[in-house]
């Protein structure tokens, strides 16, 4: 007892110790969250910085490189350009090998992107039905921090719990502020109360890699009416009396809004009035809804594929999404040129739209001069690679000079006539081949350009993944070797010329 008595009754200097103790632990509380505060402060800052451009993610068909993601650039909303020269920006290596309905989501902080999309490759020989039926039950996903630079792809089984689940169509994903998460939405094709149709299912994820259990999210009353293509748009200042709406493709372009996520919905209405609908109204039949807020923070754009007829995109606008009598056909407007399928739009920054410039800008045409046979220029012919004069076709030997797929300060050369073919290395020999999306690939068709070995006036172009060896012309043929004479030094040189 007197023990106790001791501790509880401390000397005045251990007291003072004491207070100067939790003193100085309260100090490094409050320096840690105001650390905490700055960091969040400027982590916001970033995402609240004005809104200059808009990317589009799409693909473009059922040819042979259609399903795969491409980007567009506008800077007004409704005049677009082709990025990459037209060439997929990313390609997918797992699953089917192809990808449809992109949907590219940033973070609230403006740090990290993501691109999600359907596992899908019609091109391939895969019917509808069995696309629909027996079809993949993951979304492929890739990552980012700059928008630029993405992660190899993977897969996310999100529809395997779902029983008897055929596929996982047309992703698309929101952040929830009120859950501090992202709710991932998607098509699937299952049997529920004895019906087989299409609904909505729903998902939350704060990483992209890790998901909750799938969870029925919108199912028609009808019978046999399904829904397939959903997409939200967030309106902060709640015009026309909601925070978030919706537009689904349900045999109409249904037009909902509510102030949650995940909460009640309530339908606006469609647009059979503008003679538009999904299917059961007839008129413009379209699919694939893609909001898009303007910059300027008082007007939306509704994009709809016109699949029906083959043309392509339209958008209708309205400055007010609580009644659909708001909208209004948009009459001037260019989609660039190449199609564009079902995808997503994201607003950008003058930082953002910058970096993908400076990556994916459309770059001029060139052709590539041999220093020593100057009659002589670099082509394909038959996916070889060789110089030859007087090249026929002219666009077998014209080529972008691209940054580099595997970036590091290199250059890609990127066929003309075959946009997505680049010039690589295989086994040392010189070949064009199409872009498959890997690593390997990224660092056998990348090459630092360097002075001229010949001249310094000109250029050599020195592996990636081999520095000790340089692209030259051995009896005409390209490949890949040392440079170790006069001889060799003159074979690996070249220009760029119009």
């Amino acid at each position: 007892m007197r023990s106790t008595r001791r501790n509880a009754q401390a000397s005045p200097a251990v007291a003072l110790r004491r207070s100067m103790t939790a003193t100085v632990a309260m100090l490094a509380v409050l320096a840690l969250l105001t650390c905490t505060w700055v960091v969040a402060t400027a982590q916001r800052a970033v995402a609240l910085d004005p809104f200059t451009g808009y990317l589009m993610a799409h693909f473009t068909g059922e040819s042979t490189s259609g399903e795969q993601i491409y980007l567009a650039h506008s800077t007004d909303g409704l005049n677009w350009s082709d990025l990459n020269n037209g060439a997929p920006v990313v390609v997918s290596t797992v699953g089917t090998r192809g990808v449809r309905d992109p949907a590219i989501v940033r973070s609230p902080q403006g740090d990290r992107y993501w691109i999600i999309a359907t596992d899908l490759r019609i091109a391939s020989g895969t019917s509808w039905s069995d696309a629909a039926n027996r079809g993949s039950t993951s979304l492929v996903v890739w990552e980012s921090t700059n928008l630029v630079d993405w992660s190899e792809p993977r897969l996310v089984n999100v529809a395997g719990g779902i029983p008897s689940a055929g596929n996982a169509w047309a992703p698309e994903a929101i952040y929830d502020p009120a859950t501090g998460d992202y709710v991932v939405y998607w098509a699937t094709n299952a049997p529920r109360d004895g019906v087989t149709k299409h609904r909505i299912y729903y998902s939350r994820t704060r990483d992209f890699r890790t998901f909750t259990t799938a969870q029925l999210y919108i199912d028609r009353p009808s019978s046999t009416q399904g829904i397939i293509d959903t997409q939200i748009v967030e309106s902060p200042t709640s015009v026309g009396g909601y925070r978030y709406y919706r537009a689904s493709a349900d045999g109409h372009i249904t037009i909902e809004g509510s102030n949650s996520i995940l909460g009640t919905w309530t339908t606006i209405g469609n647009l059979s009035h503008m003679g538009i609908s999904n299917g059961t109204g007839g008129g413009n039949v379209v699919e694939g809804p893609m909001w898009m807020p303007f910059n300027n923070g008082t007007s939306w754009a509704l994009w709809l594929d016109q699949y029906a007829t083959g043309r392509g995109y339209m958008p209708i606008r309205s400055t007010n999404l609580g009644s659909t009598q708001n909208f209004q056909t948009v009459s001037s407007y260019n989609l660039g040129g190449t199609r564009k399928r079902h995808g997503s739009i994201l607003q950008v920054t003058t930082a953002e739209r910058n970096r993908v410039l400076g990556r994916w800008a459309s770059t001029a045409v060139s052709r590539v001069q041999s220093y020593n046979f100057q009659d002589r220029y670099l082509r394909h012919a038959n996916y070889d690679v060789r110089i030859d004069p007087a090249v026929s076709p002219a666009q077998d030997g014209q080529w972008r000079i691209v940054p580099g797929l595997a970036g590091s300060g290199t250059v890609s050369f990127q066929s003309v006539n075959h946009p997505d073919h680049y010039l690589r290395h295989w086994d040392l020999d010189l070949t064009l081949a199409r872009y498959d999306g890997t690593s390997t690939f990224r660092s056998d068709a990348s090459f630092r350009a360097v002075p001229g070995l010949a001249s310094s006036s000109w250029t050599s172009y020195q592996s990636y993944n081999f520095p000790d060896r340089y692209l030259r012309h051995y009896g005409y043929v390209l490949r890949l070797d040392t440079i170790t004479d006069a001889n060799g030094r003159a074979d690996a040189t070249f220009r760029a010329v119009s």
